[in-house]
């Protein structure tokens, strides 16, 4: 992730994929704080990456107190819902403030390295403890693949590798565990039709894009196993604050008796947090609603102005358990 200098980070630009894939090079925080506002780095872990090296980089431009503060503050506004962004930022900071400035920003690179790390064991440790719940529910159908359902994008482009709700199908795929992946797209960005999507095409995993709308009839039917997603922010309470459309998959799998599985790592927990209803929700700009981005470019959808909230909640009573890299729990 660090640029050949060791002062800058390079991404992947989300928002050409899957038609190109363009890196990025990141130098300095204002930058970062574009990046991770518009989308061009997203998903929980991968914000908080990225949001790290953003204020290494402040540091390196000027170390003191004041910027510290200034820039976590700019950096922390980007993205208001997901909790491991604040996680990491809180991080850099505790890590420099008792160093003399001169030291500063190589100690802020050093723990953002040591957090994309972490990311990595992390989500391998959930794929794990995913896997060994995946070959239990496979066992109830051991003549046919295992249907899995999942929204918005929690793999290898949301987090430094594996994924959160991916890596146990990726895990599962390599030890022959038979699956195929229902992915909705994931309205209004698209990120499961475009990344969810490319991911598992990628790793030569069984999956079909259905509409968002798709996903209860299919529970209903009976042509869904389990749902497993991923989390931006989980409170004290167990309430899971996911990408929007969530809440409703959450619904239709309580009320036909599909377990619902939440990934998470331990930086996507909010112990600060009581319940669901305090978080605040990200209200993103109608044109995310109005225009979608396709192969052939940008199309204008309806004239009619849009709302658009990025997340919704739900309540911690609809999950059936959190994968996390302490085991599969039924409350965090």
């Amino acid at each position: 992730m660090r640029t050949a200098d060791a002062r800058g980070a390079r991404i992947l630009d989300q928002r050409r994929l899957p038609w190109e894939v363009v890196w990025v090079e990141l130098r300095d925080a204002p930058t970062v704080a574009r990046a991770i506002r518009e989308m061009w780095t997203r998903g929980a872990p991968l914000l908080a990456m990225t949001g790290a090296y953003g204020l290494a980089m402040a540091l390196a431009d000027d170390p003191s107190d004041a910027n510290l503060i200034a820039s976590r503050a700019m950096l922390n506004a980007t993205r208001p819902t997901a909790v491991n962004l604040c996680w990491a930022l809180d991080e850099i900071a505790a890590a420099v403030r008792p160093l003399p400035v001169e030291q500063r920003a190589e100690a802020a690179f050093a723990r953002a390295d040591a957090i994309v790390e972490e990311d990595v064991c992390l989500s391998r440790a959930i794929g794990e403890h995913g896997l060994s719940l995946l070959r239990a529910l496979h066992v109830n159908h051991p003549d046919r693949p295992l249907n899995i359902l999942t929204h918005c994008n929690a793999g290898w482009l949301a987090t430094a590798d594996y994924g959160t709700a991916t890596a146990p199908m990726y895990m599962a795929h390599d030890a022959g565990l038979p699956l195929h992946i229902w992915v909705d797209e994931t309205r209004p960005r698209n990120q499961g039709a475009l990344l969810t999507a490319f991911e598992l095409s990628e790793h030569g995993i069984a999956h079909t894009v259905i509409t968002d709308n798709a996903g209860g009839h299919l529970i209903q039917r009976g042509q869904v196993d389990a749902v497993i997603v991923g989390a931006d922010r989980v409170t004290a309470n167990g309430d899971v604050c996911n990408k929007i459309g969530t809440y409703l998959k959450a619904l239709a799998a309580h009320d036909n008796g599909v377990p619902f599985y939440v990934a998470l790592p331990h930086t996507t927990f909010d112990a600060a947090t009581a319940s669901g209803d305090l978080i605040p929700i990200e209200e993103r700009s109608g044109d995310e609603v109005t225009w979608v981005e396709g192969e052939g470019g940008r199309v204008r959808i309806t004239r009619s102005s849009a709302a658009n909230p990025a997340f919704d909640v739900t309540p911690a009573r609809l999950v059936t358990g959190y994968i996390t890299e302490r085991g599969v729990l039924a409350r965090p």
